[in-house]
């Protein structure tokens, strides 16, 4: 499951200088052209409760989930205390290098929760996410 948080919904259109000029569509098929053997789903909501239920909904049966929580990385509890009551391993994406933007941007409250981070690599950072849960 590719898992994507709020505004995630404008990639291609917001702030392409940050967040590239590529849809989550165009990139998500080019994701299942790669990874063929692999069923993947997309979802994004920018509601947190609408986040949270699906990683309740998924977080038992899936083998891997792949999230960007976007805002919520660095304001919710509620998010990471989903994933540290789900038993499927979350990795947390950022498209973005956190690190090189706004303060605010640097405290993630749901690292702790999540089997690893990925960030600052672009889009590629949905594929790098990819390839560490095939591996665990």
């Amino acid at each position: 499951m590719v898992l994507n948080g709020p505004n995630l919904n404008l990639l291609g259109r917001r702030e392409p200088d940050i967040y590239g000029s590529s849809s989550m569509e165009n990139y998500f098929l080019a994701l299942q052209e790669r990874y063929p053997e692999v069923e993947l789903e997309y979802c994004q909501s920018n509601i947190e409760g609408e986040l949270i239920d699906k990683l309740h909904e998924v977080g038992f049966t899936y083998d891997g989930i792949v999230f960007n929580a976007g805002a919520y990385t660095h304001t919710s509890v509620a998010i990471h205390d989903a994933i540290k009551a789900i038993d499927t391993p979350v990795v947390e994406v950022h498209i973005s290098n956190v690190y090189q933007r706004e303060t605010y941007r640097h405290t993630s409250l749901i690292t702790g929760a999540c089997a690893g981070v990925i960030g600052g690599f672009g889009m590629n950072s949905y594929l790098l996410a990819i390839e560490a849960l095939l591996t665990l």
